[in-house]
């Protein structure tokens, strides 16, 4: 093994005993939790290896790295997620490697997105970004709408030619009442999620949990838990 392929090997070792332990301690089973490794800012190379490692579900959030990244890596059994926030003139090329979007937050994207994928012949799975730190029709301060929007645009989602709606997603607030409070804000987003599924039962991903909080959010119960700096290590600082 590489220097490189030992340090990962390590790492994700350790984040899979504490998704096990977390899985113990909910009383839930581990094939429950999915695990995305978010590979943002580091290289292809990293992809590859983590694909060796057994990770087949990795998280981009910025398209000018993940689009050649993705193509670089287009010959391994992965699936791609978009994590960040996603302007529409970015979509005709996410829509070319993302299988799953994970920061749908509002209808023009939606519209975008069923453009794009109907226009390459894909069908992109979406989440909708639900932000616990807005007001009832505001959007969140790192994107997101707030709970309240969430009918209206999974009913879009629903019905665009091209996306299928696979659930909601979150990031731990750090303003509002959900400040510091990640339980009880990824507790929230499971109620949505079972008000979700009472219109739509085929919704039922719910991607919440970093690092820091993958723990709070296997308590929680969601499905997929997003880990980037425990698997990869601390991002060098740009610029």
């Amino acid at each position: 093994m590489t220097e490189r392929k030992d340090e990962l090997a390590g790492n994700l070792a350790k984040v899979e005993e504490r998704i096990a332990a977390a899985c113990v301690a909910a009383g839930r089973k581990r094939e429950e939790v999915t695990l995305i490794v978010v590979t943002k800012t580091y290289p292809a190379s990293d992809v590859r290896i983590l694909s060796e490692l057994g990770v087949r579900h990795v998280a981009e959030n910025k398209d000018q790295d993940a689009a050649p990244k993705a193509a670089e890596c287009s010959d391994l059994p992965l699936t791609w997620h978009f994590v960040g926030q996603l302007q529409t003139n970015k979509v005709r090329s996410v829509v070319g490697y993302a299988d799953v979007v994970q920061s749908v937050d509002r209808s023009k994207l939606v519209t975008a997105l069923s453009r794009g994928a109907v226009r390459v012949e894909r069908e992109v799975g979406c989440l909708i970004q639900v932000a616990l730190d807005a007001g009832e029709r505001e959007r969140g301060e790192r994107g997101g709408v707030a709970p309240g929007g969430i009918e209206e645009l999974a009913d879009l989602v629903t019905e665009a030619p091209g996306l299928r709606l696979d659930g909601l997603m979150t990031v731990a607030p750090l303003t509002g009442e959900y400040a510091g409070r990640e339980l009880a804000a990824f507790e929230r987003l499971m109620d949505l999620s079972t008000d979700l599924r009472r219109a739509h039962p085929a919704a039922n991903m719910v991607s919440a949990g970093m690092s820091a909080d993958l723990e709070q959010a296997v308590a929680a119960g969601a499905t997929h838990v997003r880990v980037g700096t425990a698997v990869l290590g601390v991002r060098p600082r740009l610029g």
